[in-house]
């Protein structure tokens, strides 16, 4: 793999620069192009139309403008700032989305926004379905940039940046946990745990290796800031016969992590893109697109920190005590520990218990150390033909990819000892008087352990006939004939990923003012059975234009166009198996039995039955849209309204075949995968630009959003016995839970409600639920619909951006906001803040907990040493809202005027400081800033300079 990786990046950078020779022999004669989209052409599917033609369900960001002034990391960062239908998880509410880099399946994490030309949003059904079965949902076109025809160019980048933390969860100390833990234990009926002297020991700090307070957001192990920093040059030029472009990029970012092998926590990323265009003849181009990434991320072997932040509890060991902690005369312990090869900073030895013999900062010190590598190889290479002699209009397209992701981890795992330390007070002075070693010894094996190799492939190819021609000035026809495919395989999973279609589509205007449209696709999947492999896509749209119109002329009006579109888009989206449509037998968890005693055979157990009848969901689809543009494109506006179905989602039919179709002991069943759920969505989307000249300033302001509904209009609800559980009618994201009537005031409160059979015992100060069937059982026939939980983004999105411009100065503000959605406060991946119980960590949270003397102020229930699994379930108790608005971006640039570089090198010489997240305004923001069992959020700020060459 090595030999490859030299060959593919060596390729690369010689593509490059065996172009630049010929480019500069036509330096004096070429011009260069404009980079501003206006009335160009923009991505679509397979090819480039013009933006006014485009029939609604299309949203284009010019990224290689945005990022003049919008320098940012990510390729899609905050693009619903910019446009509407998109709100920073999914495309039209669907739930997932084909992403394509240079018309190839990739991921969007691997390609950078200096790298990128433009970002194509597909949301309409009749916008996608070209592309078949996989972008049935929506898809993200990222074209990166080309060469233009220009004098040879150098771009370089260059960044720093700090990440600044906002916020930490905060939890009890050592007393304060104990002094609660202790109430928890007498709300159970149970005797205390912690002695009044260790409670009031751990809270002096008089002896705090002894009785340990340990804070995992100590600035003894967190930064307040850690950089990160990036340097790009983008090489560009050529002629008429070539044209090259280059991006040579590289960052590094550290970690908020401060001590022992977690110092050394950081990532990097070295890129290689180079994208060559050449012209062979009067009629034949072709270009080469090649990439390469070299990702690295280093790290301490130790645990999750994060995670165990939220868990590990802070009386529970001294991670590290000082040697000076040791008596004297203690010669057997002091020899024990002179013996240890882990003394950190020469002065604090790894201590340990008999419960925790290990720790998580023992482990950042002394457990070793892994590296996470990837590698990436993208190559391309297409071949345009104008068939202009043969048919006049007609032209021929393919392209041919390959891509290759190779990852692994390594890691040295080391051993290490731990010393439990036996305390006594001499004097008024806590001492260790003996040490005891725990089983293990130190040890360095110096062996590199390999875990979690995976090898990626893409293979991709499409090819297509174009017909572009005008038939007396005014009738204007186009078609598109494509063939199209690809397949991913992964590691660990047997059956690829695949997508084929043959697609067509048909176009007519009459003199850029009446537009019909018609597309297909032919999809197969070999996910289904035989004789239900094959499918055909339609898509209807008409447009009207009527700023073309004679009554319309001397409005003020530039564009004004009417578009509808109708649809039909089948998929195996899904579909998330093969053999699905087939029964399944095993005898793996079959029961045991014979004829005669001594014989056992192991059971067949049928764990499915058969479908040959499975077949695509389908996406039905109706939308409107609206374009148009005022006083010469002082103002523009571009608007969607969209319906959709998604039908035949595939369920297990419990409830719609007998029950003695499956069993639970043995466990099987002969119940077949069906088609049956139907889900809605209607919503519409927005986009509002402004631009205007102030004197000497520069204005422009942008204004998006996207709003939508989801409604379950199939469900099989037979299981449910009572109207107001039924999932149909109600949301798809949907938060199902009980309604919360406050807390228990007494035990006759107790006594005189509803049976409360969610788990452990009902007490006093415990959550009090509603009986909604009246049958004075509380389970989970009382469950109600609390809300929408905005699974595929928030129900409303908005996006705000400013942007003025005064000499040489460009101030850039970007503004994004979600609304309509709520959440559960609750604890997940084994994390502790929300749910406390048992022997769970402490938060702040607790402090508001019920006792009967808090009982008219408590906004948390009562402490137990329990499961608490009566309070610890979703209900509107737990529920806030996600509401916010959030000033994403802040950029002020500044260009120096030409005439300062006039005797230098330098073409231009820009430099800009940007802050990045820096305001929430929420209410509840205290929670959405906050990250539980993972790295914090951070603001980000910024320095950089550009300069071209």
């Amino acid at each position: 793999m090595k030999h490859i990786q030299k060959r593919f990046l060596l390729f690369v950078v010689v593509a490059a620069s065996t172009l630049m020779p010929v480019v500069a022999q036509d330096l004096g004669e070429q011009k260069i192009d404009s980079l501003t989209i206006g009335e160009k052409q923009v991505q679509v599917a397979f090819r480039k139309v013009l933006k006014s033609n485009i029939l609604g369900g299309v949203s284009v960001v010019n990224v290689e403008a945005l990022t003049q002034k919008n320098y940012n990391t990510y390729s899609i960062d905050n693009m619903q700032g910019y446009i509407g239908g998109w709100n920073g998880n999914s495309l039209w509410a669907m739930d997932e989305y084909l992403a394509l880099v240079d018309g190839v399946p990739r991921e969007l994490n691997n390609v950078k926004p200096d790298e990128i030309e433009t970002i194509t949003f597909l949301k309409g059904a009749q916008a996608v379905v070209l592309y078949g079965s996989r972008a049935a949902k929506g898809a993200i076109l990222v074209t990166t940039k080309r060469g233009k025809i220009s004098p040879l160019t150098v771009d370089v980048r260059a960044n720093t940046g700090w990440n600044v933390v906002k916020a930490y969860p905060e939890y009890l100390s050592s007393s304060e946990y104990m002094t609660l833990y202790n109430e928890a234990l007498t709300n159970d009926g149970l005797g205390s745990k912690y002695s009044a002297e260790s409670i009031y020991n751990s809270g002096s700090g008089v002896a705090p290796y002894r009785y340990p307070n340990v804070d995992f957001y100590s600035s003894d192990y967190i930064k307040k800031m850690y950089n990160r920093s990036d340097i790009t040059a983008e090489i560009s030029g050529g002629s008429d016969r070539a044209r090259f472009y280059t991006n040579v990029s590289y960052y590094n970012v550290g970690s908020p992590l401060n001590f022992g092998e977690a110092k050394k926590t950081r990532s990097d990323r070295f890129n290689v893109r180079g994208n060559v265009d050449l012209k062979l003849n009067d009629f034949i181009t072709a270009y080469v697109d090649g990439n390469v990434s070299f990702y690295n991320s280093k790290a301490s072997a130790g645990d999750d920190y994060w995670k165990l932040a939220s868990t590990f509890r802070p009386n529970r060991v001294s991670p590290l005590i000082p040697l000076s902690s040791i008596d004297p005369n203690a010669t057997a312990a002091l020899d024990l520990v002179a013996n240890s090869n882990n003394i950190i900073d020469g002065k604090y030895f790894f201590a340990g218990t008999q419960e925790d013999l290990t720790n998580v900062f023992a482990d950042y010190y002394a457990a070793g150390k892994t590296k996470y590598t990837s590698r990436q190889f993208q190559f391309d290479a297409g071949i345009n033909i104008d068939l202009n002699k043969m048919l006049k209009g007609l032209s021929f397209h393919t392209q041919f990819a390959v891509d290759y992701a190779t990852s692994y981890n390594t890691s040295y795992d080391n051993e290490y000892a731990t010393y439990i330390p036996t305390w006594s007070n001499y004097n008024g002075q806590d001492v260790i008087v003996a040490l005891k070693k725990s089983d293990t010894n130190d040890k360095k094996s110096g062996v590199q352990n390999i875990s979690g190799s995976a090898s990626n492939q893409t293979m991709a190819f499409n090819a297509h006939f174009d017909y572009n021609r005008t038939f007396n000035k005014n009738h204007n026809v186009s078609a598109i004939f494509v063939a199209n495919g690809y397949q991913q395989t992964k590691s660990g999973e047997y059956h690829r990923t695949s997508n084929v279609n043959l697609g067509l589509q048909a176009s007519y205007n009459y003199a850029r003012k009446y537009y019909v449209d018609f597309s297909g696709s032919a999809i197969h999947s070999a996910k289904l059975a035989e004789g239900h492999r094959q499918a055909f896509s339609p898509s209807v749209s008409l447009g009207w234009n009527l700023a073309k119109e004679n009554f319309m002329k001397g409005s003020a009006f530039d564009e004004l166009m009417l578009s509808v579109s109708g649809s039909v888009l089948y998929t195996d989206l899904g579909i998330d198996d093969y053999y699905m449509y087939a029964g399944a037998f095993n005898q793996s968890d079959g029961s045991w039995w014979g004829w005669y005693d001594g014989q056992s055979i192991h059971a067949t157990n049928s764990k499915r039955g058969e479908n040959l009848n499975l077949t695509f969901l389908k996406r039905k689809e109706f939308s409107a849209n609206v374009k148009t543009s005022l006083w010469n494109r002082m103002l523009t506006a571009d608007a969607s309204f969209f319906i959709n179905s998604i039908e035949g989602k595939i369920i297990t039919p419990n409830n719609l075949f007998p029950n003695y179709f499956f069993t639970y002991w043995p466990d099987a069943t002969f119940l077949p995968y069906l088609n049956y759920d139907n889900d809605k969505r209607v919503g519409f989307d927005f986009a509002l630009n402004y631009n205007k000249h102030f004197g000497q300033v520069d204005f422009s302001a942008g204004i998006s959003g996207t709003y939508y509904t989801t409604k379950a209009t199939k469900r099989d609800d037979s299981g449910y016995a009572d109207a107001y559980q039924y999932r149909q009618g109600k949301a798809i994201d949907g938060i199902w839970g009980y309604e919360c009537l406050g807390f228990f005031a007494d035990d006759e409160d107790v006594a005189n409600s509803p049976e409360q059979k969610l788990g452990g015992t009902i007490k006093p100060g415990d959550l009090k639920y509603k009986d909604q069937n009246g049958d004075n059982i509380i389970d989970s026939k009382d469950q109600v619909y609390l809300g929408r939980g905005g699974w595929y983004g928030s129900p409303l999105t908005l996006g705000l951006s400013l942007t003025a411009k005064y000499k040489g100065f460009t101030l850039f503000v970007l503004g994004t906001g979600g609304f309509g959605a709520k959440a559960i406060k609750n604890d997940a991946d084994d994390t502790n803040y929300w749910w406390i119980s048992g022997e769970d960590k402490y938060s702040k949270e607790v402090r508001r907990r019920w006792t009967p003397e808090t009982a008219a102020t408590a906004t948390y229930p009562r402490l137990t040493t329990e499961s608490g699994v009566n309070n610890f379930t979703n209900s509107d108790f737990w529920i806030y809202s996600t509401d916010q608005f959030n000033l994403a971006k802040v950029q002020l640039t500044y260009d120096f005027p030409a005439k300062m570089l006039k005797k230098t090198p330098i073409n231009a010489l820009s430099i800009y400081a940007s802050g990045s997240n820096l305001l929430t305004i929420a209410k509840e923001r205290e929670i959405l800033e906050m990250s539980i069992g993972s790295a914090p959020q951070t603001r980000f700020y910024n320095l950089g300079v550009k300069v071209t060459f």
